[in-house]
């Protein structure tokens, strides 16, 4: 399938594939806009310039998504980036909550690269050329992304007493908003039959026990998790004020441009 082929599959997947690339961005703006608040404080030295390139990394990959959404239905993407409220937005609730300490930063991007490792790796099959093209640019990038926060967890959770509690803690936190990543968006279900993008289904079915495994290997206690209809329209109390922090600056004077 081509990209003139996606366009004539009709208005409905096409406004499906428009949000799902929206999602897929607001989810690495988000993150990166949250770890971007540990430049300056992160524990060692090292590990705030690796942190650094990290965030990045998923800012790039933001522009990439909005970049694909651009093609599809003209939008500007830094309008769409520093434009939109909370309502707007379509990232999941797991990368909206405070960056906590050291241990709740590196298990949610962990938890975050696994997930993202996983699409992407089914995603390089889209019958979408722009999106396989696109995915293969950004997954070497998440490869390392996952081999440096796995060996992070496995420090944290096999370290000492209190690393291991501050890890077990965040696990406690953040494992029962993980489903959400992989809720389908409206329309969804459409491309995936269309070979556009992958089942979300499968790719839970693949990254849980990926990530579960490493995680009791690490030393540290699945929480158990209740079943619970999600929607990425349901955001947390944090991520209005964090906008405002992220905006603020494109809100004072949208006329201003790089020089």
């Amino acid at each position: 399938m081509t990209q003139t082929d996606i366009l004539q599959l009709g208005s409905e997947l096409r406004t499906a594939l428009i949000l799902k690339l929206t999602a897929l961005a607001d989810d690495e703006l988000i993150l990166s806009h949250r770890n971007s608040e540990w430049v300056g404080h992160a524990p060692i030295l090292e590990e705030d310039i690796a942190l650094a390139n990290l965030v990045q990394d998923e800012l790039g990959h933001a522009q990439v998504w909005l970049s694909l959404r651009a093609e599809l239905d003209g939008s500007d993407p830094d309008a769409l980036a520093y434009g939109r409220g909370a309502g707007e937005y379509r990232c999941a609730q797991l990368v909206e909550l405070p960056r906590g300490d050291w241990a709740f930063t590196l298990l949610r991007q962990f938890l975050f690269d696994a997930y993202e490792l996983v699409w992407l790796g089914a995603a390089r099959e889209s019958t979408y050329t722009p999106l396989s093209q696109a995915v293969q640019k950004i997954i070497r990038e998440e490869r390392f992304h996952l081999q440096h926060t796995r060996l992070w967890v496995e420090r944290l959770g096999l370290g000492t007493e209190e690393s291991r509690r501050r890890t077990q803690n965040a696990l406690n936190e953040l494992w029962p908003l993980c489903p959400q990543l992989f809720a389908l968006l409206p329309g969804e279900d459409g491309l995936v039959k269309a070979g556009v993008l992958p089942s979300p289904e499968s790719l839970f079915g693949q990254w849980q026990p990926l990530v579960a495994a490493h995680l009791e290997g690490c030393g540290l206690t699945l929480p158990t998790v209740g079943a619970r209809e999600w929607s990425r329209e349901r955001h947390t109390e944090h991520l209005a004020p964090m906008l405002a922090e992220m905006q603020e600056v494109a809100r004072w004077d949208p006329s201003a441009s790089e020089w």
